[in-house]
Formats: C-alpha cells, sequence, structure tokens
C-alpha cells in the first residue's frame, strides 16, 4: 500500500524541480515562497544551487534538524516508502542524492509517486 500523497503547493502549478521547496514547506511550515526565500538566501550567501544539500542542510539546520545517514545494509531494497512505515510519526526530509521528499506521519508528501526511491540519507528535529 503506496503511502504516497500527492502534493504540490507550487502557485503555477508546475512541476518543475522544486523538489527542495516543497519539501521544506511541509517540514517547516512555511509557504512555497517563504521555502524559496530561503533557500535562495543561503544559496546565495553559499555560492551555490538551492537544490544542493548542503543548502537545504542549512536551512534545515537553521530551523533545528539534524542529519542522518541512512545505513548501507540492503542498499537496493530499503525504499522511501519502507522510510515511511518506519517513521509512524514525526516530520523528516528525506534524500536519494537526487531528490529530496518530506516524510510526514508516515505519509510521503510528493507531486509524484517517489515512494520506490532509494534514500540515503534524513533530516529529522528532535521533538522538545
Amino acid at each position: 500500500m503506496s503511502r504516497w500523497r500527492m502534493f504540490n503547493n507550487n502557485p503555477s502549478g508546475r512541476n518543475v524541480g522544486d523538489c527542495s521547496i516543497r519539501a521544506l514547506t511541509v517540514a517547516l511550515g512555511v509557504d512555497w515562497e517563504n521555502a524559496f526565500a530561503m533557500l535562495s538566501t543561503n544559496a546565495f550567501q553559499m555560492a551555490d544551487m538551492m537544490s544542493s544539500n548542503s543548502v537545504i542542510s542549512s536551512v534545515l539546520r537553521q530551523h533545528g534538524y539534524r542529519r542522518s545517514v541512512i545505513p548501507n545494509s540492503c542498499p537496493d531494497c530499503y525504499t522511501i516508502a519502507d522510510f515511511a512505515d518506519d517513521h509512524p510519526e514525526g516530520t523528516y526530509v528525506v534524500g536519494t542524492g537526487t531528490h529530496v521528499v518530506a516524510v510526514k506521519d508516515g505519509e510521503i508528501w510528493d507531486s509524484w509517486d517517489s515512494s520506490h526511491e532509494i534514500p540515503q540519507y534524513f533530516w529529522w528535529k528532535e521533538k522538545k
């Protein structure tokens, strides 16, 4: 059973490689424009692209998130769907190396069904 939830909050309805923006809107509880502004500001300051891991990480770290690597015990069989099953509570940003997606309370929030992608790392925030 797919845990995918169709989510595209791009103001023009486009699906244009803005996965980092979409993921941050879910993780940080902000709108698309604010997530875009945070990423673009950090990207400018870092002289890097908005979709780079370092820029995404910098924004998430500023909001209390930490990054963890997913163990490489089964590199081709553990999927984002498995991650969602293993994390039924909380909000995470999961990265594959070429894509990032928000997983919130066990649901995969994305504009396409990325549940079969292979995650490499994730960002999480400790509960206070």
